[in-house]
């Protein structure tokens, strides 16, 4: 997994569903008051440079080398000692973990005050199939509920939730993984009327979590 991220990284940068977004101001909002930050699974750094912006010390890492982190590992293991960050955040890239709450356990332990969570959420088992489709490393997206037993299993209470509505290129983010012809096809079809216009529409959720 780790060649084919790092051969993406560049599309990664550029995707306009990942530059910005509601999702992406709330976890900044959230994030305010920390001076030291890490950003888990960076991919193309937008996390990292919005926080950087907003004048907080972040560290980034990632599983891939081609993402250019700071620090190279899986999100279930990070190699740092335990709350060595004020805030440690993570974006769209849950769904791509093999073990989720051994993740979220991870960012507790190193994290001082809070995590702030940051994914596509479960939207029933057509959009999982077209997921898969268009790009196998893909795990599984999570519900509301899933999410908040990953983080109180790790120990954190629950702060804020927010859902959003994120909508963005759909033949780019075909085209992101490779997804073409009769694959991206059917991923298509599957999506249903999530997609209108060239553009896809997915639910995305945001979780602040805090120390108790």
């Amino acid at each position: 997994m780790t060649d084919v991220w790092s051969e993406r990284a560049a599309l990664y940068v550029e995707s306009d569903a990942h530059r910005g977004g509601e999702d992406l101001d709330a976890l900044v909002e959230w994030a305010a008051g920390a001076r030291t930050a890490l950003d888990v699974a960076t991919g193309g750094g937008h996390v990292a440079r919005r926080l950087r912006e907003a004048r907080m010390d972040v560290v980034t890492c990632d599983r891939a080398p081609g993402m250019h982190p700071d620090v190279i590992c899986p999100a279930e293991h990070l190699p740092f000692e335990s709350g060595s960050f004020d805030v440690v955040a993570c974006r769209a890239a849950g769904h791509h973990f093999e073990d989720v709450s051994v993740a979220v356990a991870e960012m507790a332990r190193v994290s001082g005050d809070r995590i702030l969570l940051v994914d596509t959420m479960c939207m029933g088992d057509d959009v999982e199939e077209a997921e898969a489709l268009r790009d196998p490393s893909h795990v599984r997206n999570y519900s509301t509920d899933e999410w908040w037993a990953f983080v109180e299993s790790a120990g954190l209470a629950i702060a804020e939730v927010r859902e959003f509505e994120h909508s963005f290129d759909l033949q780019a983010w075909l085209e992101r993984t490779g997804c073409v012809g009769d694959d991206a096809a059917r991923a298509v079809e599957l999506l249903g009327s999530r997609v209108a216009d060239g553009r896809l529409t997915l639910a995305k959720i945001a979780l602040r979590a805090v120390h108790s």
